[in-house]
């Protein structure tokens, strides 16, 4: 019997059921790389044209020698007329003809993300937008080829669009988000990031961007103070509750105070590489805006412990988690004199990577929060075993999550005081890198934390006779265990593992250098329902 060659290909093809999931009711796919080419889209198309095709397809990347090219996607047009989400990813080879037959074809498309494909233009960008009135979310990276008349008729044509995203597309500039920002009314969630804007795209967000609830600006270089000065007083933002700026030098004092008064729901604030923002800009923002809950400062490097400290105590009736990261300016100093108010709603404190920060900083930190549910301060080295007691004993209500990675100088002196004081709520404690820790705290650990279910022991000074220790108390709840780079624990810690392994789901055997592979055979037999990395 002869077998065409190309319906072979389909076959063969059509069985790779482990890219096709049903998702809200319709199928997906996810070709990528060698496997992007024209002959897989074909067969995909005929292959579930009789489950009325696919409802989602994601291309990352194409075949170098025979890669996706117009020819594959208006094969997906054709034969899926139903597809509600497409996403090209980094495929050179796509052009306009490709997105004119899915403009074509598939009126049904919700959700179109196009990253690196220089080939497509305007020309059906605009057909998509006159086409696919259902429209509700559209990505827009890396495209040099499309510009402000795509987003112009996007905001006439999509009047159903609620997110929008525009990444580093030289060509998009005031004409064309201010058209889209005036004209899409339905907007929720809009993120600008890398592009040749001004002050004017800024205006235009804070007067009309009046059902926007969440926005992210990033690298808008030639917006400058008065823009987001202006943006703050427009006062339409009211419905804002998430907003992110990275690296926009615009963001200043001045600014982030207009912000805070402008936005009277904002929850969550997001400032990073903010340079010019100082404690008096964070003070006032935070005196301002009367909602927030979360806030999260990276890289801002004028910023200080003083204003650290008045922020958290202005925000005292709803903040309940503060970030901070790699913040340069905070220096471990006896502030001056404080006024301040504990913040009673504060649950979440993350201070990492920021070196200044030590033991009078977390003392301080302790009457502030008195309610904290969640310490991480992973990459401070500068902290000791005495310097934390403070803030640990501060905490009334109980720590359940405490992330201590890479605090170099903590001994098990610390893991005492947590089991004494917050045993009996301790869920996950992670303490990869502290090496003075030894297998006397497992010891305590076992003992005085029923609920602890998530344990990171990498690189720390562990032995066997800590394993045997952890096995011999009563953790019912223990699934996660990581031992990673421990090298002193060695092959005689197998009935130990195998009675831990009854609980666990997670085990973390990595740089394990005395643990032969013959245990982790017999481990991996036993304990089947444990994922071993090894």
């Amino acid at each position: 019997m002869n077998v065409d060659p190309a319906s072979n290909n389909i076959e063969s093809i059509s069985a790779d059921e482990d890219l096709e999931v049903e998702c809200d009711g319709y199928l997906t796919r996810c070709v990528e790389g060698k496997k992007a080419t024209d002959l897989r889209l074909a067969a995909i198309a005929v292959c579930t044209s009789s489950r009325g095709g696919i409802g989602k397809l994601s291309i990352r990347g194409s075949n170098s020698i025979r890669g996706v090219t117009d020819l594959g996607l208006s094969a997906i047009a054709r034969g899926c007329p139903s597809l509600r989400y497409l996403s090209l990813w980094n495929i050179p080879s796509i052009g306009d003809e490709g997105l004119f037959e899915i403009a074509r074809e598939c009126h049904s498309l919700e959700k179109l993300d196009l990253c690196q494909c220089p080939s497509i233009s305007n020309k059906s960008m605009v057909a998509i937008a006159k086409s696919c009135p259902n429209l509700t979310a559209l990505t827009i990276e890396s495209c040099p080829s499309i510009s402000n008349e795509s987003l112009q008729a996007v905001g006439k044509y999509c009047t159903k669009l609620q997110s929008i995203t525009i990444k580093d597309c030289p060509f998009v500039g005031d004409q064309g988000v201010a058209s889209l920002l005036s004209s899409a009314s339905s907007l929720t969630k809009v993120k600008l990031q890398a592009l040749n804007i001004t002050d004017y795209s800024l205006a235009v967000i804070g007067h009309y961007g009046k059902s926007i609830t969440s926005l992210f600006l990033s690298g808008l270089q030639n917006v400058s103070q008065k823009g987001f000065w202006v943006m703050g007083n427009a006062r339409g933002l009211q419905t804002l509750a998430s907003l992110a700026l990275t690296s926009c030098r615009g963001v200043t004092d001045l600014s982030l105070e207009a912000l805070g008064k402008g936005h009277p729901n904002l929850k969550q604030m997001c400032l990073r590489k903010c340079c010019f923002v100082s404690d008096n800009g964070l003070v006032a923002f935070a005196k301002a805006v009367g909602s927030l809950e979360s806030l999260q400062l990276e890289e801002c490097n004028r910023i200080t412990q003083t204003g650290i400290l008045n922020a958290i105590s202005n925000c005292k009736s709803k903040l309940k988690s503060l970030t901070l990261v790699k913040c340069m300016g905070i220096k471990d100093v006896s502030p001056e004199t404080l006024m301040l108010s504990p913040c009673e709603s504060l649950r979440s404190l993350s201070i990492r990577s920021c070196p200044g920060f030590g033991s009078t900083s977390l003392a301080m930190l302790g009457k502030l929060c008195p309610h904290l549910h969640h310490l991480d301060l992973s990459g401070l080295c500068g902290i000791t075993d005495t310097g934390l007691l403070p803030l640990l004993e501060s905490c009334e209500s109980g720590l359940a999550k405490v992330n201590l990675s890479d605090c170099v100088n903590l001994s098990d002196e610390v893991v005492f005081s947590l089991a004494r004081l917050h045993g009996a709520t301790l869920e996950l404690l992670n303490l990869d890198g502290c090496q003075k820790i030894t297998d006397a705290s497992l010891g305590v650990l076992a003992n005085t934390c029923p609920l602890l279910n998530d344990l990171d022991l990498s690189k720390c000074s562990i032995t066997d006779s800590g394993v045997a220790a952890l096995s011999r108390g009563v953790q019912p709840n223990l699934q996660i265990l990581s031992l990673s780079g421990c090298s002193m624990i060695s092959n005689k810690s197998i009935s130990a593992l195998k009675k831990l392994g009854r609980t666990l789901v997670g085990l973390n055997l990595q740089h394990c250098i005395s643990i032969g592979s013959r245990t982790i055979e017999l481990l991996t037999e036993n304990l089947w329902r444990c994922d071993i990395l090894s």
